[in-house]
């Protein structure tokens, strides 16, 4: 039986990729130096497409691929793929979620302790000699007791508040509609609002055209000179331009960022700044996770080739 035509948009753990060829052809797109020729000259053969969340698949490449029936989601956003024009063809969509959320919830709620506590700076302090040539690191802020808004309690989110939860922070939320399971939270509908409330800010909402710098500088001005950012969702849902405004000239106190706008090259501002901890995108960058990702695109794709039921669809 002839395995079915995968097009890989961006490299795949070496595991991934292994178990990936044992059910379909791969197609290399990322290693093709002529990337449109390459889809010309494998168009007739490609019924299926395996992508990351950040590359996706554009309206270009889906219109490209007349025999398209599925594109499978390495992560558990998939703003980067056209929904319209994959709906349009009536080809399937999946993502990769819920394996995710406990370590991207992890990652969050670290670097909120980091950075409070500067954890980097305090260990730079012992390795430079300071603490014998200068004494005691400087005093640092708490993170029990302090209050914190949740920008999207979804799943993420939800988990970033049970960890809240547990050091005893007063936890609002904003989200489109307030929820059953979150009665013990404080519903506040204005992101605006929402960053008055807060201390610290958690952004957990999906990507896409509908949040698009949803943080904006009414948002950042309301956080404040002593607030914090904290980002483990997509780039786009914070104005960077006024981030990085405000960062600079203190008007907002602080930003954790795992993501940023035309990742890795991120703009060179943040590198210059001392008020921000900076995060190679990897919130969900552990093997347990990483497995577990790779498992259900695999899984997803032969699900659908096999006729069977999709495990996590979007379309």
């Amino acid at each position: 039986m002839t395995k079915p035509h995968i097009l890989q948009i961006g490299p795949y753990p070496t595991w991934d990729v292994e178990e990936l060829e044992k059910s379909f052809t791969l197609l290399k797109y990322y290693e093709a130096k002529d990337a449109e020729a390459f889809v010309a000259e494998h168009a007739d053969k490609i019924t299926g497409i395996a992508t990351r969340g950040e590359l996706g698949a554009n309206r270009a490449l889906i219109e490209a691929l007349p025999k398209l029936e599925i594109i499978s989601v390495y992560g558990v956003g998939y703003d980067a793929v056209d929904l319209t024009a994959a709906k349009e063809r009536n080809i399937r969509v999946t993502n990769t979620p819920d394996v995710l959320t406990q370590d991207v919830a992890d990652l969050g709620f670290a670097m909120m302790m980091a950075a409070s506590r500067n954890i980097i700076g305090a260990q730079q302090w012992v390795k430079s000699g300071n603490w014998a040539s200068k004494g005691m690191f400087p005093l640092q802020n708490r993170v029990f007791g302090k209050k914190v808004g949740i920008l999207g309690l979804g799943r993420i989110g939800y988990q970033v508040a049970r960890r809240c939860a547990a050091f005893d922070m007063d936890i609002a939320y904003s989200d489109l509609v307030e929820h059953d399971y979150a009665k013990d939270m404080t519903y506040v509908q204005d992101p605006v609002a929402l960053a008055e409330h807060a201390d610290f800010l958690f952004v957990t909402l999906t990507g896409g055209a509908a949040t698009k710098h949803i943080v904006n500088k009414d948002v950042i001005k309301a956080l404040g000179p002593n607030g914090m950012i904290i980002n483990v969702s997509r780039a786009s849902n914070i104005d960077e331009e006024a981030l990085l405004g405000a960062l600079a000239d203190g008007s907002l106190g602080f930003a954790a960022l795992d993501v940023f706008e035309g990742e890795p090259n991120l703009d060179p501002r943040f590198l210059s700044l001392e008020n921000v901890l900076l995060q190679p995108h990897h919130a969900s960058g552990t093997f347990e996770t990483r497995k577990a990702m790779g498992k259900l695109v695999r899984d997803n794709l032969i699900a659908h080739f096999d006729g069977r039921e999709l495990i996590s669809p979007v379309l």
